[in-house]
């Protein structure tokens, strides 16, 4: 692109005058304001080594271990989103929903930092983001307003801090890419309209699970491991990161799947992604590039949450590979 495009200008050429436009692009800019901030913390590396650390014994309200770094992440999101027209926030570090503005017209999901657990590898991290809309006379409980459909999203997105500081989002038209500029002090349009190839040969899984998984996820593996001699006819590559949104920034940017199934471990049944946090802002996104979601079977953006800490097995990527492994189920 010749021209440079900033994220706020993008964002207030779509929003318009309309109101609740309006509102959501004032709450992508807090939560990329909150981005350039944890990223700064995030680069500190081993001169922070306190990040990384367990905060004893505590766990976060999806039941994982709660890093020093998860902790300052929510808070510098709160900070951000307490200066947008959010009126709640439901983290994935928190039991229930944080009240801000209310006033506000949407309500924002967010996994602060996902991909914790690579803290201290210096392995890039993220935040990942969904953005409901809220009515206080609709939505008496405010917990259903966090709990609607993923198709109810208006717009989702991700941070990744890695090498470089991207946004990866969608406000429902496509989905663009935005990376952080040291010199300008802003997020500038890299990629107008990310497209997913269709067709893949990369998979992205902890294959160290093998022997926990259900057959049609073991039979899918084994038909990929058996390369251009087996059924599928050709050979696949397998990359894992084990941090979500590094691993969806790779299939953004060269196609391929995702699969987080669950297993036969005890907690893991239903996966250990959570739908509104993780697979709903996340599915999002990737169907707004041409890709597809699933929970193994069912599209995701179409699964009604049943707990704002729900856990799903997620399936993403190149559309038609996800369909293939639906088909072995």
């Amino acid at each position: 692109m010749s021209e440079v495009v900033t994220l706020q200008a993008f964002l207030d050429d779509w929003a318009g005058a309309d109101p609740l436009r309006c509102a959501v692009a004032a709450t992508v800019e807090r939560l990329a304001e909150a981005g350039i901030a944890i990223a700064e913390l995030v680069a500190r590396g081993p001169l922070a080594e306190e990040f990384g650390k367990v905060r004893g014994d505590d766990l976060n309200a999806g039941g994982d271990a709660q890093k020093e770094l998860d902790v300052i992440a929510e808070e510098e999101l709160v900070d951000a989103l307490g200066r947008a027209p959010v009126a709640f926030m439901a983290s994935e570090e928190s039991e229930t929903l944080i009240p801000l503005d209310p006033h506000g017209r949407v309500v924002v999901a967010v996994d602060p930092l996902d991909g914790s657990s690579n803290i201290d590898t210096n392995v890039s991290v993220g935040t990942i983001y969904s953005i409901l809309p809220y009515d206080a006379e609709r939505h008496v409980d405010p917990t259903a307003a966090v709990m609607q459909k993923g198709s109810a999203q208006i717009a989702a997105g991700f941070l990744v801090y890695g090498p470089a500081t991207v946004l990866v989002s969608t406000l429902g038209d496509g989905t663009q890419v935005f990376v952080f500029d040291h010199d300008t002090g802003a997020f500038l349009l890299a990629r107008e309209r990310v497209e997913i190839a269709p067709a893949c040969k990369e998979y992205g899984i902890n294959q160290s699970n093998v022997r926990h998984w259900a057959q049609p996820t073991q039979r899918y593996i084994e038909d990929c491991l058996a390369g251009k001699d087996g059924p599928r006819g050709k050979d696949f590559n397998m990359r894992w990161v084990g941090s979500l949104v590094a691993d969806a920034f790779r299939i953004f940017t060269r196609g391929g799947v995702y699969l987080y199934p669950g297993d036969k471990r005890k907690g893991y049944a239903d996966g250990r992604l959570r739908l509104i946090y993780e697979a709903n802002p996340v599915a999002f996104v990737t169907e707004q590039a041409g890709g597809s979601a699933t929970d193994g079977t069912t599209r995701i953006l179409d699964i009604e949450p049943h707990h704002i800490h729900q856990r799903i097995p997620l399936v993403f990527g190149s559309r038609e590979e996800v369909a293939q492994i639906a088909s072995y189920y």
